[in-house]
């Protein structure tokens, strides 16, 4: 049995896996991810983690955790053709699950806090990707930098028509801008890859998916299984 987490700007992912499927499958936020849950409890259990936030990988040094990385994982993907100094673990797992489970090329768009792009071509290499805020880090955007723009919270669909309040015209204008954005990603990448697969994953990809009805919807073991496999555990 190996825990793995996925450990996100905002949430973080935990679950055993049990040598055929994952256990005990939980979601917190990461600030109340305390070294505290590292306790006692499945103490001499081995734990393997994607980590995108430095402080709380620091915090928890201490516990002997396999943190993954483009030059820490023990998968098939070449991750040589890019600079991986700053590449996030999330995005090494999230290439890694691509490679293992569809066919290549393909490109993942995990939709979270940010919305990132990974792509891995034909030949099982990474390309690269892209990377944007999500529609919360936006709406968050406008009211912090504004006087009097609010912070609006999510809805399940994108906004048909314009706005004619200031919530409407921020919901219009941010929800409409990030599908603008990863449908730009796609019109540029499938030119490059013909027969691209395209894989949704994250919080927000239910949002995105009624606009990209060819794409694929991961479910919420997607990046876990990216982890688990960079970190060898089969």
């Amino acid at each position: 049995m190996v825990q793995l987490l996925d450990i996100g700007n905002t949430f973080t992912r935990i679950a055993v896996w049990d040598g055929g499927d994952f256990v005990d499958l939980r979601r917190l936020p990461t600030n109340e991810l305390e070294r505290e849950f590292f306790g006692e409890v499945q103490s001499n259990i081995p734990r393997v983690a994607a980590c995108v936030c430095p402080s709380v990988k620091n915090a928890l040094s201490e516990y002997g955790i396999d943190f993954i990385s483009a030059q820490n994982h023990h998968s098939k993907v070449d991750f040589s053709p890019v600079d991986t100094s700053t590449l996030g673990a999330d995005r090494v797992a999230n290439a890694i699950a691509a490679a293992e489970y569809y066919p290549l090329p393909a490109a993942v768009i995990d939709c979270g806090t940010a919305i990132t792009l990974e792509v891995v071509d034909g030949m099982c290499r990474f390309a690269g990707g892209a990377i944007a805020p999500g529609r919360r880090l936006l709406r968050q955007a406008l009211a912090n930098g504004t006087a009097q723009l609010p912070e609006i919270p999510l809805t399940g669909n994108v906004p048909c028509d314009i706005g004619r309040n200031t919530v409407e015209a921020i919901r219009f204008g941010v929800d409409n801008g990030v599908v603008g954005a990863v449908r730009e990603w796609l019109r540029i990448l499938q030119k490059k890859y013909p027969g691209l697969t395209v894989i949704l994953t994250g919080g927000d990809a239910g949002f995105l998916a009624p606009e990209f009805p060819d794409a694929i919807v991961a479910d919420d073991k997607f990046t876990l299984h990216g982890i688990r496999i960079a970190g060898g555990v089969y």
